[in-house]
């Protein structure tokens, strides 16, 4: 038997025994003395190592206020933090992955802390008083759960408020990482708007993907049972708090006995191709992918061997505004994760929004007669619709058209300097298949509804999806089970919103007012989750949360995300049409590869030419001339364009002169 196989079979024998035969002071054994100074102080306690003797574990803990059913992510941090022996949690090239510093500037992390969250909170509080109670419970259900479950659970409290989280270490923990890995397996996928499971017979286990695992340190030490269970890959995880439907209310703030999905991300996988019955791309297979290689779990523990799979806990999602903003008011926030994890976060968030994503395609249709047309077409990439999540974000595409002097012509989804649109509908901008105006901008987005038909950005009231033209994820079905929580609302019967592609067609039609020349087209699609029409109403109050929020909104960077973008350069159209002709039984132009700069023209029998011109790629007639049989092109190496006029019709070559 070779020695590393005699290895593997001996670490596990050796870490059953200690884990099933009592030693006195085992904890302290296994750490050094060195290491246990560290932890104390990592965790800011500077008492002796006797403090970590199972007597004295409550005076090690942090000196938190409700760290009973939960510990809060710091507490994990000592081992699953970043390894002063840079043993644990790198790659083989040493980049450190370790899973606090990658969780705690995510905006998991940071949901209890979020500004706008707190001042949206605080809005709809003061535009329904009445409901005030009810509403704090149920969004500190998703944004502190582990805090409100601390307070159901243990404390049955009918409610838990922004008070109670404000004064409550373990609420303000965000997601933290007992409110995933202490999800009990029964009823995942069921539950829905901040309802989690949480089996107290089990509370105190952390589910894990490894099926063989050292559990005394996380026992003793934490409190927690290290437990393996495949539960933890399933998409269910997040089903909790990432599908919400909310009661409405009419305008004078009376249930109206109808609910409003305000999000469901997770039925938006349900209905698509990476649903558990087809692909298997669950949530955290993207927000948390897998290393190709085994890591090291734990700090602290020379003797550990590498656990695979490893995934990062990098949870990148769309917000980079919000983490921009978050990072700049870390000290007003109270958030103790550095500059640079942010920035780590951020690229992450970044590579989610501009490479996984989207797919976006430019395409020249007919150019010439009174208009020239385009095509964009946007493909989702991502399981879920796109933008999902919190009805304010939006993505919209900014089509720009510009003649061979740089002059504007068409400019369809530009921006004020404040990244409004100042071309969108007051109420809210239709869907559009075509667009011939720039006074119109196709944006994709959940437009909710009062039941007055007129647009809200106050929950509350959300009565109706006015319009909801997401991009639908790849399979998605308007026969699926979940349909009823994924609906397509206002498009009109657009053929060309492929919704088992996942995919949109949008067709520009673009006057040439008789202009023959070149043009340069680009297309971009831009992403934006705090748009200003949002922002207003939730100003027009005062409450600490909106006037604390207003100040950093104010003075943050607020541009929204480029995600992709394309360039036609040097279309040239013109207002004569062209036939489709075979040019070699037609007009036959030659050679298009050419030294000397001599381009010949051939007719065919009984067609007589009118007008050949020359262009270059900037846009210069630098040939005009009526019927000619030879053309001299300029010195200067580059493509040109020949157009031969003739009463049947008009012949474009392209020819280079090198």
């Amino acid at each position: 038997m070779k020695k590393t196989a005699l290895f593997a079979l001996t670490v596990p024998v050796i870490a059953g025994a200690l884990a099933f035969f009592p030693v006195d002071n085992q904890k302290i054994k296994f750490h050094s003395e060195a290491e246990l100074a560290l932890f104390n102080k990592h965790f800011g306690n500077n008492a002796n190592p006797e403090t970590l003797k199972p007597s004295n574990l409550a005076t090690f803990l942090l000196p938190i206020d409700s760290n009973i059913l939960f510990p809060t992510a710091r507490t994990c941090g000592g081992c699953h933090g970043k390894d002063p022996n840079g043993n644990a949690m790198v790659t083989a090239d040493g980049t450190d992955v370790n899973i606090y510093d990658d969780w705690r500037s995510t905006m998991m992390a940071n949901a209890a802390r979020d500004p706008f969250w707190r001042a949206k909170v605080s809005h709809e509080i003061l535009v329904n008083p009445a409901h005030s109670l009810a509403l704090q419970d149920k969004c500190t259900s998703c944004h502190a759960p582990a805090g409100h479950y601390q307070a159901k659970l243990h404390d049955h409290k009918q409610y838990y408020t922004l008070a109670d989280m404000y004064a409550d270490t373990l609420g303000l923990d965000g997601v933290t990482c007992q409110v995933c890995h202490a999800q009990a397996p029964e009823l995942l996928g069921d539950l829905h708007s901040g309802n989690l499971h949480f089996d107290t017979n089990y509370i105190r286990v952390a589910y894990g993907p490894y099926e063989f695992v050292f559990e005394p340190p996380m026992h003793e030490f934490v409190g927690i049972t290290p437990v393996y269970s495949e539960h933890i890959f399933d998409a269910g995880q997040c089903a909790g708090c990432h599908t919400l439907i909310t009661e409405s209310v009419d305008n004078n703030g009376n249930f109206t006995g109808g609910t409003f999905v305000e999000q469901a991300t997770y039925h938006e996988w349900l209905n698509s191709r990476y649903d558990e019955e087809h692909d298997n791309v669950t949530c955290q297979g993207c927000h948390m992918p897998r290393l190709d290689e085994a890591v090291v779990i734990s700090a602290n523990y020379q003797f550990l061997t590498n656990k695979f799979p490893y995934g990062l806990h990098e949870l990148a999602g769309a917000n980079v505004t919000m983490l921009k903003l978050m990072k700049e008011n870390r000290a007003a926030l109270g958030i103790e994760a550095k500059p640079e994890h942010f920035d780590s976060t951020i690229a992450a968030t970044l590579r989610m929004l501009q490479h996984k994503t989207l797919d976006l395609t430019l395409e020249t249709g007919g150019l010439h007669g009174d208009s020239a047309n385009f095509t964009v077409k946007l493909t989702n990439k991502a399981g879920h619709k796109f933008p999902s999540g919190y009805p304010s974000r939006r993505a919209w595409i900014e089509l720009e058209v510009k003649d061979q002097n740089g002059n504007t012509v068409f400019h369809s989804g530009r921006m004020n300097p404040d990244f409004s649109l100042p071309d969108e509908d007051a109420n809210f901008e239709p869907h559009h298949q075509t667009i011939d105006d720039p006074s119109q901008v196709q944006i994709y987005e959940l437009v909710p509804g009062d039941v007055t038909g007129l647009f809200t950005n106050i929950l509350e009231r959300a009565h109706t999806g006015l319009k909801d033209n997401r991009l639908v994820p790849q399979g998605f079905s308007y026969s699926d089970p979940v349909y009823d929580t994924t609906q397509v609302t206002g498009i009109g019967g657009d053929p060309d919103f492929d919704v088992d592609g996942g995919s949109d067609r949008v067709f520009y039609r673009i006057p040439t007012n008789g202009y023959t020349g070149f043009l340069t087209v680009s297309a971009k699609v831009w992403y934006q989750s705090l748009p200003p029409k949002w922002m207003a109403p939730i100003f027009a109050y005062s409450s600490p949360e909106i006037d604390a929020f207003k100040t950093m909104f104010d003075a943050a960077d607020k541009s929204p995300v480029l995600m992709a973008e394309r360039l036609l350069d040097s279309v040239f159209v013109s207002p004569v049409s062209t036939k489709n002709i075979d040019k070699q039984g037609f007009v036959k132009i030659f050679p298009t590869l050419n030294r000397d700069g001599q381009v010949k023209i051939q007719a065919a029998p009984g067609v007589r030419i009118q007008r050949v011109q020359v262009w270059d790629v900037a846009g210069r007639l630098i040939w005009d001339k009526p019927a000619s049989e030879t053309i001299w092109l300029p010195e200067q190496r580059g493509t040109y364009l020949v157009v031969v006029t003739t009463k049947k019709g008009r012949v474009v070559e392209k020819v280079v002169r090198e």
